[in-house]
């Protein structure tokens, strides 16, 4: 994180989104501040807190991917959780303490990977001599007298011919049979909701009551390899230094982006699913705030998580929220609506752009595809056109034009090998014309 400015995080995150700049300012500060945050005394450490976002602005403009892309810059957990989702402690359905649960899970599976990658060069070396030994049994397991040096030379020659066979391929045809571990669970919990994680934590509650099973198994000779590297990466890994990270990973730089949350905003009255949506707030203020949340791998303190909250906010309005709940996001970002220009920039410029993932795609084929810059102005100019007579649901639209305007192409790709498209604003009108004229045929197929 040293070296990420706010001004290279803005420019990261242009590489894969367009506009928004008082968004990614925004995100840019907060994630910078956390860097700051680490290097502050002990005293005043714990006193400063997130600063948390508020993001107002329609479907499709970008709120979740520039979530998405700060916790990849960050290397931090990450979760993205619907705020229509959870229901208020009483009702049935999810409680809201199950994203911070979810939220750790990420984070030991993130820390274990890092220790993996760590140790998979020593644990490939282990299973691979452990696999030698399967194949080439030594005197010992064969219980036959000492070698002499000339034996034990001619073993070793053996040995080291066999390896060269195994890493060029040449013994992939041949099984061997090896030993397995697996743990069997007599019980399962018939799933309704909320009941998913009591039966995961049961599992793992029992799971290490119950005693190993050494199964015998006879496989192919490359699934021999990944089963025992994997045995000899466990072995390697130490689990309560990677829980002990992982959780301070969670406290100290988790980001939870709570999408929706217009849709638990209520107008005041005291009847009918308001009741409900309002319960939801107060069961989220006390984690925003700063709670302890019990999970199998031990209490987690919300304090210092960023919360990132996202709403259209088209009915209700921010002032809608619980005035505890609107204190604890302090900044506010509006995020504007896309247009014909955005669109054109949107279809070229991002390094995951649309056309030039169709391009790849269908590259894969043997099938060449090239867009005319009149057919991304064509195509742009139906997007805003649709947008503004039917439902804005922003960029997205972008994907059903796509798909809709190389349906064709993608179909008769197999059959159109070492062709050349070309695609310019006359095919996308003879494509698209009909269905943007005929306003009810573009609810449904646009």
């Amino acid at each position: 994180m040293d070296s990420f400015t706010p001004k290279k995080i803005v420019s990261e995150l242009d590489k894969y989104i367009i506009g928004q700049h008082s968004a990614k300012k925004a995100v840019a500060v907060a994630l910078r501040n956390r860097w700051r945050r680490q290097r502050l005394s002990p005293e005043l450490k714990d006193e400063v807190l997130p600063k948390n976002i508020l993001m107002i602005g329609p479907t499709g403009v970008g709120k979740t991917e520039i979530a998405r892309r700060i916790s990849r810059l960050a290397a931090a957990p990450f979760i993205k959780v619907e705020a229509s989702k959870f229901t208020e402690v009483g009702y049935v359905g999810r409680d809201v303490e199950s994203m911070i649960r979810d939220l750790t899970e990420i984070s030991v599976n993130m820390v274990k990977n890092e220790h993996l990658e760590m140790i998979r060069e020593k644990a490939k070396q282990l299973a691979e001599e452990r696999l030698l030994d399967l194949l080439l049994p030594g005197p010992r397991q064969l219980r036959v007298p000492e070698q002499t040096d000339e034996e034990r030379a001619a073993q070793h020659e053996t040995r080291e011919r066999l390896r060269e066979q195994l890493r060029s391929g040449k013994l992939d045809v041949r099984s061997v049979e090896i030993e397995v571990k697996e743990r069997s669970m007599p019980f399962g919990v018939i799933s309704n909701v909320g009941l998913e994680d009591l039966e995961m934590n049961l599992k793992s509650m029992l799971g290490n009551l119950m005693p190993e099973k050494a199964k015998r198994k006879k496989v192919k000779v490359p699934e021999a390899l990944v089963l025992l590297e994997q045995e000899e990466s466990n072995r390697l890994i130490d689990m309560d230094k990677i829980t002990q990270e992982a959780l301070v990973r969670v406290e100290q730089s988790g980001i939870v982006f709570v999408d929706e949350i217009d849709k638990i905003a209520s107008k005041g009255s005291a009847q009918g699913p308001d009741v409900s949506r309002e319960g939801v707030q107060r069961d989220l203020l006390p984690i925003v705030e700063g709670s302890t949340v019990t999970t199998k791998y031990g209490p987690v303190t919300t304090e210092h998580i960023l919360f990132i909250a996202a709403g259209a906010f088209h009915i209700a309005k921010p002032s809608d929220l619980i005035p505890e709940l609107q204190g604890r996001f302090p900044i506010r970002v509006e995020l504007e609506a896309l247009g014909k220009a955005d669109f054109m920039r949107i279809l070229t410029e991002p390094n995951n752009a649309l056309v030039k993932q169709y391009v790849a795609l269908l590259a894969t084929e043997d099938v060449t595809i090239d867009f005319a810059e009149d057919s991304i102005e064509e195509i742009s100019e139906i997007a805003a056109l649709v947008n503004d007579k039917t439902e804005n649901i922003g960029a997205r639209r972008l994907h059903t034009i796509l798909e809709k305007l190389l349906e064709d192409i993608s179909f008769d790709a197999p059959e159109k090998k070492g062709d050349r498209i070309t695609i310019d604003r006359n095919y996308v009108r003879d494509k698209l014309g009909e269905i943007v004229k005929d306003e009810d045929l573009s609810r449904y197929i646009l």
